[in-house]
């Protein structure tokens, strides 16, 4: 059994400050609107088509944790995943827009707010007020398998020298990277294929998406106590641990639960162990993590992974409410296991 030692959890927390950027993840990287965007690949692989990505957390978790940073203005270009895509929206305002030749519609998210983008559709996102903004995003399954671009993409960066293998891979033409003389390309998308990749209408988009303002507690949550409360955010199926489905519970496979919790000042969660992996995503605030063997004061940005099994106990211990995202493995989640006494 392992021993939880100070400097075994320390490598399962990802601080913001020491969140390891990639500028050249994908095969837009070169697109104009598009050189300022950095790609993070906090657990798991991810979808980065780039040897340069760097992956904090490698162990398998069924899902992957990644985010993506960009300025004003800044474009991530059309594409489609196999998996879940859910956007948690840390800072700036954010436009998502849809369609191959982003023909089909917009949604804009704001601090806070949740969108769980359905499978096999083409999206992209913009950057829309001043300043830096941090999208946090947790993929579908241990392999979310690679992302498949609208054709103007691949257009766009042939002018710039850019190419894509058929596993995935970006060449780099421009370097005089010749492997792409052995390497066979992958092909822009026939009619036919994109014919299979419709949008929604945006009504039903709408469905996908869960305002900050609007989150609702719930009280049959076990976690909830005087200053703490937990809400359903992404809840596919009745758990058992006291949630209904929704409000995004989706039509497309999601294979995790998404919640909210939030602590009031001095609140505190008593020592509870989870059956499922658990991922916590600071949104503001400060979160005190203990276990046997010390302590994780978790400010706002950072990531943690939490052992299955592991008894732990959380609190806030800042004069200001604690908001955190929390990731639970599995369609369905179990009640936690809180210590005796």
């Amino acid at each position: 059994m392992t021993e939880w030692t100070r400097e075994a959890m320390a490598q399962r927390l990802v601080r913001y400050a020491d969140l390891v950027p990639c500028r050249t993840a994908f095969i837009d990287t070169r697109t104009p609107g598009s050189t300022e965007k950095e790609n993070f690949t906090i657990i798991g692989a991810g979808v980065s088509e780039s040897a340069d990505q760097f992956v904090h957390i490698t162990e398998p978790h069924g899902f992957n944790v990644g985010a993506a940073r960009q300025p004003e203005g800044c474009v991530n270009s059309q594409h489609s995943h196999e998996t879940a895509e859910v956007f948690v929206v840390h800072s700036g305002h954010w436009r998502l827009i849809f369609g191959p030749n982003r023909e089909d519609g917009t949604l804009d998210i704001a601090p806070g707010d949740v969108c769980s983008v359905p499978t096999r559709m083409f999206r992209g996102f913009e950057k829309l007020d001043e300043g830096v903004g941090f999208l946090w995003v947790v993929l579908g399954q241990d392999d979310p398998g690679k992302v498949t671009w609208a054709p103007a993409v691949f257009e766009s960066a042939a002018d710039f020298g850019l190419k894509l293998t058929k596993g995935g891979t970006l060449i780099d033409t421009s370097d005089g990277d010749y492997t792409l003389r052995e390497a066979e390309l992958e092909a822009p998308l026939s009619e036919d294929d994109l014919a299979q990749l419709r949008t929604p209408p945006l009504e039903k988009l709408a469905e996908c998406v869960v305002r900050f303002a609007d989150v609702a507690a719930n009280p049959a949550s076990p976690l909830a106590a005087p200053g703490v409360e937990e809400a359903g955010l992404i809840v596919p199926q009745p758990t058992a641990d006291g949630f209904a489905p929704g409000p995004i519970s989706g039509w497309w496979p999601h294979g995790f639960n998404l919640r909210l919790l939030t602590l009031q000042t001095g609140a505190y969660v008593p020592r509870h162990s989870r059956r499922e992996v658990e991922v916590i995503f600071v949104h503001s605030g400060t979160l005190e993590v203990s276990w046997d063997h010390g302590e994780i004061l978790m400010g706002a940005g950072d990531t943690l992974t939490v052992p299955v099994g592991l008894p732990h106990a959380l609190r806030n211990t800042a004069s200001v409410p604690c908001v955190a995202y929390v990731v639970r493995g599995g369609e369905d989640v179990a009640r936690p296991l809180f210590d005796a006494g």
